[in-house]
């Protein structure tokens, strides 16, 4: 008797679950016996068919063959991660397995290893919590500094132009000009407005017919006059600069290209001073140039030329020798003396062409000295003095400033300062600075080919502003910018060379 087939046996199975078997023996043609169950069953085809048990079959096989192929994958991947857990071990440098007890020495080294990389990000992380913790108190303390400024300019403001109450005739009705005594329009100017009931109080306004005007319209209007007619004809209502009567005052608006005069000799002439004195005095002329070479320890020698083809062709009509060492390029050259900073010191000095000795020397007090407030270019030009139709300046910085220009008046004979402007102009973001007409100029690049000349500070009305002011460093090292009032030209020395420019001014 032959075996049982699978599709007999599975036949058996549901067969037997259905009710009591009947047995039956039978030949098949070739011989064979074979057995044959029936069940009885009240439904019809409830046992399974021999082909339906094949199609089961085959989906048992896909079955087990897709289990089969994902435990593969699953060995494959367990044997991938033994593999990177043996690295990060130390198991694949030694050989070792994971599950061996010598891998374990080698697991602490790395460990200890990554604690000190933990630790080391942990402490940057500190630092970089302290840098930002110091980032917001500069910038809490900047918003102060701004608050503070805001405020100081609101009390400017409300002291140069008091508000007053707008009354709803202000907006219809014109500011009426001002009449002198006989009835005859003024100059068309103003008087600079103060608290009190002088010069620029209510009864000041009172004459102008602008009781009612309100503050925004009575500022447009004032803003639409020159400056030169806003205050007394003999010196501003805070005792600032007089500056009535200066023919040929205004806003700088053009310079022109640099000319070529001289080029220096040698390398003690890659930086220095040269100019005229714009009020010069016997036995000097307006025609007589001075020149200082400023690369050195020792800066002492001053050249003088007769006229400009002397200095074109180097032959100086006297060499004076200063008794003490000069401080860089800020000097000038004012009223037959010689104005400069005593080195390594904020010690300004007078001396006299004419007697050859220094007539007075004085400290210029809280003013940063030897680099600590330079220009951008460097050169210790800490202490910068400059001449124009007003008279003798000096610009420099203090602590209190904390590097911002700062601009003082001094008077000629005693070196005492007369008064100050503080700027919001950082000193070593520009290149350069030089007074017009009571007015600091600044020059964005020392070396830029084409820049501008960037801000302006007026002195009369403490407005400082933007301007772009094109200007052209021609050998690209410009180390000295100075203005003469006189030629209304701006004298330079860029990298060696002894360069001029005209300039133009706005009609006031």
């Amino acid at each position: 008797m032959g075996p049982l087939t699978l599709p007999l046996v599975i036949s058996l199975i549901c067969c037997v679950a259905q009710g009591s078997p009947q047995l039956r023996r039978a030949n098949d043609r070739l011989g064979q016996c074979t057995y044959t169950f029936t069940v009885p069953s009240p439904r019809e085809g409830t046992c399974t068919e021999p082909g339906e048990a094949m199609t089961a079959i085959r989906e048992l096989q896909r079955d087990n063959s897709a289990v089969k192929q994902e435990t593969d994958a699953l060995k494959v991947r367990l044997s991938l991660l033994e593999k990177v857990v043996n690295k990060l071990l130390g198991g694949e440098a030694t050989g070792q397995s994971i599950s061996s007890p010598q891998a374990f020495p080698d697991a602490q080294v790395e460990l200890e290893r990554l604690k000190m990389e933990k630790d080391e990000w942990e402490s940057q992380r500190g630092s970089l919590e302290m840098a930002y913790s110091d980032l917001l108190k500069e910038k809490s303390s900047l918003m102060e500094e701004k608050q503070r400024l805001t405020e100081r300019l609101e009390r400017v403001q409300q002291k140069q132009c008091p508000q007053v109450v707008e009354t709803p005739r202000s907006r219809d009705q014109p500011i009426p000009s001002r009449q002198g005594p006989s009835g005859a329009g003024s100059h068309g100017g103003v008087s600079r407005p103060s608290s009190g009931q002088g010069k620029g109080g209510p009864a000041e306004l009172s004459r102008w017919g602008a009781d009612g005007v309100g503050y925004q319209e009575l500022k447009s209007e004032l803003t639409a006059l020159p400056a030169s007619k806003m205050f007394p004809e003999s010196q501003s209502a805070s005792g600032g600069p007089q500056y009535m009567g200066k023919p040929g005052c205004g806003e700088l608006t053009w310079v022109g290209e640099p000319t070529t005069y001289r080029k220096a000799d040698n390398i003690a002439g890659k930086y220095g001073v040269w100019m005229k004195d714009p009020e010069s005095v016997s036995p000097f002329s307006l025609d007589t140039i001075w020149r200082i070479n400023t690369v050195g320890a020792d800066i002492r020698q001053v050249f003088e030329y007769e006229k400009l083809d002397q200095l074109e062709k180097g032959y100086p009509n006297k060499v004076y020798v200063v008794p003490r060492s000069m401080e860089s390029n800020g000097a000038v050259v004012y009223r037959g003396s010689l104005y400069y900073v005593r080195r390594k010191s904020r010690i300004i000095v007078k001396y006299d062409f004419k007697t050859e000795t220094v007539a007075i020397q004085k400290e210029l007090p809280e003013a940063g000295f030897h680099g600590k407030y330079a220009y951008s270019w460097g050169g210790y030009t800490d202490i910068d003095l400059a001449v124009d139709e007003l008279g003798l300046w000096v610009i420099y910085s203090t602590d209190n400033a904390k590097g911002s220009i700062v601009i003082s008046q001094l008077d000629p004979a005693t070196l005492e300062v007369k008064q100050s402007w503080n700027t919001t102009i950082r000193k070593q973001s520009v290149a350069n600075a030089f007074m017009v007409c009571g007015t600091l100029y600044t020059v964005a690049s020392y070396s830029s080919p084409t820049t501008t000349i960037n801000y302006a500070f007026d002195t009369h009305t403490g407005v400082q502003k933007q301007i772009s002011v094109p200007f052209q460093n021609l050998y690209g090292y410009a180390s000295m910018v100075d203005y003469n009032p006189t030629e209304k030209k701006i004298y330079g020395w860029d990298n060696y060379n002894m360069v001029a420019y005209d300039v133009r001014l706005s009609k006031m």
